[in-house]
């Protein structure tokens, strides 16, 4: 039989049996199979949804991964410069220490958040030049806990 190679997306199944796979390749290197699981949290004012903060971290057996990728801190427009974005993000932190937690990781557009992440205790890991389309940087920050 011939070997073919198809451009479409993966079925449930298949992709069940890649994930059952890259769980079989990591084990055999003693990184027992990870679920993922979302912590966060959400600011509202008189019922009005103002902003959040969440991301998600990698379950084992072993207990919680080191590291905690933060996938959403965002702020309303309106209530932008009040201080909510770094209370929502210290939030998490504390939340995630409290859990183990040892490092948090993230990325953001140089137009948008590198210089708030670099206040609150970030530091850059990673710049990939032009990559949104209007040429700015993508920057991946980390701070440890």
């Amino acid at each position: 039989m011939a070997l073919v190679f198809e451009e479409r997306p993966m079925s449930n199944a298949e992709y069940a049996q890649e994930s059952a796979a890259f769980d079989e390749h990591g084990s055999s290197f003693g990184n027992p199979p990870e679920t993922t699981e979302r912590r966060g949290f959400v600011a509202v004012e008189d019922g009005q949804f103002v902003g959040a903060s969440s991301g998600l971290v990698q379950v084992s057996t072993g207990g919680y991964s080191p590291y905690f990728f933060l996938t959403d801190l965002l702020v309303v427009r309106a209530q932008r410069g009040r201080g909510y974005g770094a209370r929502l993000l210290a939030l998490l932190e504390d939340r995630i220490r409290e859990m183990g937690i040892k490092r948090i990781w993230t990325w953001t557009a140089e137009f948008e958040a590198d210089g708030f992440y670099q206040r609150q205790g970030y530091s850059v890991f990673a710049v990939q030049p032009g990559f949104y389309r209007s040429g700015h940087a993508r920057i991946g920050l980390v701070k440890n806990l």
